[in-house]
C-alpha cells in the first residue's frame, strides 16, 4: 500500500510546481501530473492521500477524471481547483463526493484545511476497507454447512426450521451455529445480522 500523498493534476506547470513547493514545505508528499490522461495512466487502486485537481484542463477536464475514477472504484478524496467560479460545476463535483471546490488564486490556509480534511477522510476510508476485508475473511473461513446455517439464521429461521430444510437434526444445527458464531466473532444473532449487512452494504460505522 502506498504512503499518503497529494496528487496534483494541473496542465499549468508553474501552478503544479508552486503547489508542490508549498505543500512539500508544509510536510505533504506530492506527485505531479500534467493532464487527466497522464494521471489515469499512472493511477493505482492502492494510492492513498488525496487528489488536488484542476477543473479546466486541455483534453479531459477535472469532472471527467473524477467520473472515471468513480467508475473504476477509486475512493481517493478530491479537492478541486478552478480559476473560473462556476456554481453548477462546483455543485456537480461536490455531489459526486469532492471534499471541496477552491477558486484561484488559492487561499493557502483554506487549501491546507481542505487537504487535511481530505487526508482524514482517506484515513477513515482505509480503516473502513480494512474492517470490511476482515469481515470478509471471517466469512471465507466458514465451511459450506456453516455458511448455510448462517444464511438461514440471518433470514430469521429457527433451529428446527433450519434442521428440516437442511435435513439434519436440531442438535447438529446448534453445533454448526455455535462454530459459525465463533468464527464470525458475533456474540448474538442481532450482532451477526449487523455484520452480514455491513458486508452486503459495503460499509461500516
Amino acid at each position: 500500500m502506498s504512503e499518503p500523498a497529494v496528487y496534483i493534476v494541473d496542465d499549468d506547470h508553474s501552478v503544479r510546481d508552486s503547489l508542490a513547493l508549498l505543500l512539500n514545505f508544509r510536510g505533504f508528499r506530492t506527485y505531479q501530473f500534467a493532464s487527466a490522461e497522464a494521471f489515469i495512466e499512472a493511477w493505482r487502486p492502492d494510492w492513498r492521500g488525496c487528489l488536488l485537481l484542476d477543473l479546466r484542463m486541455t483534453g479531459m477536464d477535472g469532472l471527467g477524471l473524477q467520473q472515471i475514477l468513480i467508475e473504476r472504484g477509486s475512493r481517493l478524496p478530491v479537492v478541486f481547483l478552478t480559476g473560473h467560479g462556476d456554481i453548477a460545476q462546483a455543485r456537480t463535483a461536490l455531489k459526486a463526493g469532492a471534499v471541496d471546490f477552491l477558486e484561484k488564486p488559492i487561499d493557502h490556509e483554506a487549501l491546507f484545511n481542505s487537504l487535511n480534511e481530505a487526508m482524514v477522510k482517506d484515513s477513515e476510508l482505509q480503516v473502513e476497507e480494512q474492517r470490511l476485508a476482515d469481515l470478509g475473511g471471517r466469512i471465507s473461513r466458514l465451511s459450506d454447512r456453516e455458511r448455510q446455517v448462517m444464511d438461514r439464521v440471518v433470514s430469521g429461521q429457527h433451529n428446527r426450521e433450519i434442521a428440516a430444510e437442511l435435513a439434519i437434526s436440531p442438535r447438529t444445527v446448534e453445533v454448526f451455529k455455535a462454530r459459525m458464531m465463533e468464527k464470525m466473532q458475533a456474540r448474538s444473532v442481532p450482532e451477526l445480522v449487523k455484520l452480514v449487512m455491513e458486508i452486503g452494504n459495503g460499509k461500516t460505522e
